[in-house]
């Protein structure tokens, strides 16, 4: 055995805020545990409220966070700008957004990229693999 294969992989620590149940199940579902074979597996925390992301965030328990745009009563958009302000170093920040509309939004909110609500897996995963490749 190489000492590539004798070394375990560790999981990329991806949470997830929404209040919504059904759209933090839409994201795992659509994802699922590997995005590409060259890339890290995938441990989803899924996250309900801000102060709970906040939590996550001060442990250091979140290598790339996915927010709700669409969250209330606090949006994903305006955590994202609160998390891109408070915390350095911060993980790369992934905005999930209703209208294209609200790209300007999420380009207010410093997030580094955003997907489409309802959850789109072919884009997601495609963005979320662009954000991990230029995060390594």
């Amino acid at each position: 055995m190489s000492a590539a294969e004798q070394t375990p992989r560790i999981a990329l620590r991806v949470g997830v805020y929404s209040p919504n149940a059904r759209t933090r199940a839409q994201v795992v579902t659509a994802i699922g545990t590997t995005l590409h074979p060259d890339l890290p597996e995938l441990a989803f925390t899924e996250l309900a409220t801000a102060p709970a992301v906040l939590s996550k965030l001060d442990e250091k328990q979140i290598d790339l966070l996915i927010l709700d745009g669409e969250a209330t009563p606090v949006g994903g958009m305006g955590l994202a700008k609160q998390i891109r302000d408070e915390y350095d170093p911060c993980p790369p920040l992934l905005v999930l957004i209703a209208r294209t509309a609200d790209r300007w939004l999420a380009d207010w909110s410093r997030a580094d990229a955003t997907a489409s609500l309802p959850v789109d897996p072919v884009e997601l995963g495609s963005v979320m693999s662009t954000l991990i490749r230029a995060n390594a």
